[in-house]
Parts: structure tokens; C-alpha cells; sequence
């Protein structure tokens, strides 16, 4: 999933630089990274129940209603 978001064109040459400092490819991955190093939330904690959790089924919603 993609999306545009505006940005003034001092915060993009900031995006343009850091891209090139970090050596990578996207602004998605500078984002990604100033995130992860501000808001100290470990990668681990994401996707942890990858693959063990099973889609909601009509009987699931309707367990709780007999």
C-alpha cells in the first residue's frame, strides 16, 4: 500500500539528505528508521503471532448472541 503525504520542501531536502547519509534506497526506510530510533519499540514486537492467528469466521462474531 502506498500513499503521498506533503511535506515542506526543507523537510524533504532533510529526507533527500539523511537518505543519502543512512545509504538508503527509499523515504520510507529513512522514516522507518528515525520511528524506530524515537520511539524505542523493539522489531521483535511485530508479527509475533504471525501465522497462529486464524481469520474471524461468521460463527466466531456469533459465539456470545444464543
Amino acid at each position: 500500500m502506498t500513499s503521498t503525504i506533503q511535506v515542506k520542501r526543507r523537510n524533504l531536502r532533510l529526507l533527500e539528505a539523511l537518505k543519502k547519509r543512512m545509504g538508503v534506497k527509499s523515504y520510507d526506510e529513512v522514516i522507518e528508521r528515525l520511528l524506530e530510533e524515537k520511539t524505542n519499540i523493539p522489531a521483535d514486537m511485530f508479527g509475533v503471532d504471525k501465522g497462529r492467528i486464524s481469520k474471524f469466521t461468521e460463527k466466531d462474531r456469533l459465539e456470545d448472541r444464543d
